[in-house]
């Protein structure tokens, strides 16, 4: 039987330089991956260097909420 709180969680990262400029002029969208994270090891809010196709440079992702 599952419990109610899963250790391992899903978690969106959404491109933090997208959202402060409030989405580039010249393409509209903001980055966004998918991962997961173990709520035991870290309880913070996760952040990531990851790829962002509307900045086109690796910029820093931070963990959003659903």
């Amino acid at each position: 039987m599952a419990k109610g709180k899963d250790v391992r969680v899903k978690v969106l990262l959404e491109c933090t330089s997208c959202v402060r400029n409030s989405v580039n002029k010249k393409s509209s969208g903001i980055s966004r991956y998918i991962t997961q994270k173990n709520r035991h090891n870290t309880p913070s809010r996760l952040e990531l260097k990851k790829f962002c196709p509307y900045c086109y440079k690796h910029t820093l992702h931070g963990e959003i909420k659903k």
